[in-house]
């Protein structure tokens, strides 16, 4: 056994053997005996807990209680943690750091409640070093090196309902996206709708419905309730969004559509996306989105913007998955140029906790920039 297993299990038996040890003069062996050779009478009264009896330590931290319910909820808390080191370098494009090395980290808690069992009481905790661009692909959680609440929200049952609050949470956080590309990369996990699927960030509102075999719908509202802004009023910006979706055993498709309106009544942004995915047996998955729209602040009305994305996914390459994509880089403005993006990774678990992603890229720039390339690993645990 190993030395701490040793340590553990050392004081237990020294526990169990010490009244024996005391009190061996006074065993009746011939007492032993008897009872070992008697056929004890048990029915199902026998393993009735005691609980109804007993006080009980419950397992919310409320202590002994004596009118403990066993049919009752305790309050439970789970917390989970999680931690990325990334390391990696970027040639070409915009950046100031041309292949020099970089690295960070990003460090999150969740922490989870439920009071009813049907409910959940959401805390997000996160710090990170500060982003750099040998590993910004990545989009670890950057804001501070202290630890900050990055979220906080409560979902709940309201019938057939699920509604959600909260405030740093995504107004689309009930959304049902048609995509199952488990990407690592920041510029690809929005699966084509970087603006449809979107992220308020402020005080939320989202809603969602399940209407059976496979259909379902959300709603979603963020605003700047945290500010002198406030909700739904003229200097604040508010935004609005909903969701419907179908998904079956290996395929589901989906529609986003939002409408951000800027303080003052500047302008208003409308996005709407389409979604799909598949998974063939024996085949990678394929993802796909499309997404088309009007930015209000583009100038001389050229405020059409489309997105697009295909990725593919290997679960099952050696001990791994592997997936590739392309993809617009940022939405391409009616009249401009297309610039799109191109990346392969793969995520290796070497067990339940660790899981090693290297990721390669290739972002397309205007005519008199180079291309940026860039190499980057990240090692992510999870505990």
């Amino acid at each position: 056994m190993k030395l701490f297993q040793r340590l553990l299990v050392a004081p237990a038996a020294l526990g169990l053997l010490a009244p024996l040890a005391t009190n061996a003069t006074e065993v009746n062996l011939d007492a032993i005996s008897n009872y070992s050779g008697e056929q004890p009478e048990l029915d199902l009264n026998s393993f009735k807990s005691f609980s109804a009896e007993k006080s009980l330590l419950i397992s919310g931290g409320e202590g002994l209680v004596d009118d403990y319910d066993s049919d009752s909820f305790s309050t439970t808390t789970t917390a989970s943690f999680s931690a990325d080191f990334a390391i990696g370098a970027v040639d070409g494009g915009t950046a100031t750091t041309d292949d020099a090395v970089m690295a960070g980290y990003g460090f999150q808690i969740d922490l989870n409640t439920s009071f009813t069992g049907e409910d959940s009481f959401d805390v997000s905790l996160d710090a990170g070093s500060a982003s750099a661009n040998g590993y910004a692909e990545f989009d670890l959680n950057d804001a501070s090196t202290s630890l900050t609440v990055d979220g906080i929200s409560y979902t709940f049952p309201v019938g057939d309902l699920t509604l959600l609050v909260g405030n740093g949470a995504d107004g689309s956080s009930l959304y049902n996206v048609a995509c199952v590309y488990g990407t690592p990369s920041d510029t690809m996990d929005d699966c084509g709708a970087p603006s449809s699927v979107f992220v308020g960030g402020g005080t939320t509102l989202a809603a969602s419905y399940e209407f059976g075999s496979g259909f379902s719908a959300s709603a979603g509202y963020s605003g700047q309730g945290t500010t002198a802004s406030g909700l739904m009023t003229k200097e604040g910006v508010d935004s609005y969004g909903f969701n419907a979706a179908y998904t079956a055993d290996t395929y589901g498709v989906s529609v986003s559509f939002v409408k951000e309106e800027i303080a003052n009544d500047l302008y208003d942004d409308v996005y709407t996306a389409v979604n799909a995915f598949w998974t063939p047996e024996g085949f990678p998955s394929i993802s796909a989105g499309y997404e088309w729209g009007d930015d209000g602040s583009e100038a001389n009305h050229l405020d059409g913007k489309t997105s697009y994305f295909v990725g593919i996914q290997f679960d099952e390459v050696g001990p791994g998955s592997f997936g590739a994509a392309v993809g617009t880089k940022t939405a391409t403005t009616e009249g401009s140029d297309e610039l799109l993006m191109y990346e392969a990774f793969y995520s290796y678990p070497l067990n339940d906790g660790m899981t090693i992603t290297p990721l390669l890229y290739v972002k397309e720039f205007a005519t008199g920039t180079d291309d940026e390339t860039g190499v980057m690993v990240k090692t992510s645990f999870s505990f």
